[in-house]
């Protein structure tokens, strides 16, 4: 009776602490099931049990995070600011970017390379999806005045260049928007704010040199290549597009050395047959692809 008792207390289940990993050696698999569990596995697997208590207790270092350069935001190993200008440039533009907070952590992300190449002063970064004057009231002030532009593609954005020249009041601010196309999308028109500056758009044929990334269409451009543009236009100065081009250039030229491979664009491989998911089943994501693949705009 002892014996029958003590066999059946060692099969009972061992109490895991709170947190542990649910995966089971097959004896305990086998002992959940009901199946029969020697009395040498059983205090085999309670002795383990017994000698992982101390691991839950140990301290866990969080990762260590490679030192950055804090002009550039790269790890200092692979700092940019030998391709970076000497000196901020001298412009007259207020530039502001709305940035979605997913792109924050992101590695390969182009503003804080925008960032280090212009004055502080004269570029400011807000992060966030939802802005309002009660939140944001610097903001809510700089989308109410007349010199204020948003870069954003919409059915009513002007040409750029053509405009600034009907403009009775000559642009002194330009904001662009961070992010994902609909991430961009999203942040535009769930705020009431940038409602008000008016709405432009490039029209340049130049293709994106963000080759690391993947784009919707051949036309798109990343955040620092829009803002190069746009600022070259604005100051009227064409050099400035090529300083602020030219740490992109070196970082992808970096990447596509270290194993990165370059990406052409969601239009391209869906025109090209190239596309390596299969079509979406969603009627709404359908459409945009197949208006992708025949050059329309969305």
């Amino acid at each position: 009776m002892e014996s029958q008792k003590e066999a059946r207390i060692l099969q009972e289940p061992v109490a895991r602490p709170p947190g542990a990993s649910r995966s089971q050696t097959p004896n305990a698999k086998e002992r959940q099931e009901g199946g029969p569990v020697p009395a040498a596995a059983a205090l085999g697997a309670e002795a383990d049990d017994d000698s992982a208590d101390g691991l839950w207790e140990l301290p866990v270092e969080p990762a260590k995070r490679r030192p950055e350069c804090s002009r550039c935001s790269r790890p200092q190993k692979v700092c940019l600011c030998p391709f970076l200008p000497a000196h901020p440039l001298h412009i007259s533009t207020h530039l502001y970017i709305i940035q979605h907070p997913a792109e924050e952590n992101k590695v390969l992300r182009t503003v804080p390379l925008l960032a280090a190449c212009l004055p502080q002063d004269k570029c400011k970064v807000k992060i966030g999806r939802r802005f309002s004057e009660e939140r944001d009231s610097e903001l809510s002030t700089v989308c109410r005045k007349s010199g204020t532009l948003i870069l954003y593609p919409g059915a009513e954005a002007a040409n750029l260049e053509e405009f600034i020249l009907d403009s009775p009041v000559y642009p002194s601010t330009i904001i662009i928007i961070d992010g994902t196309w609909s991430q961009a999308k999203d942040i535009f028109y769930k705020n009431s704010l940038f409602r008000h500056p008016k709405q432009v758009q490039l029209k340049t044929s130049i293709s994106s040199q963000y080759v690391i990334r993947m784009q919707p269409t051949n036309r798109c451009l990343s955040t620092l290549e829009c803002a190069a543009v746009a600022l070259s236009i604005l100051e009227k100065n064409n050099y400035i597009q090529e300083t602020l081009l030219r740490p992109l250039q070196a970082l992808c030229s970096f990447q596509l050395q270290h194993g990165a491979q370059i990406r052409l664009s969601k239009e391209h491989l869906l025109k090209n047959g190239l596309y390596p998911k299969p079509m979406p089943k969603n009627k709404r994501k359908l459409r945009k692809m197949e208006l992708l693949m025949n050059s329309v705009k969305i």
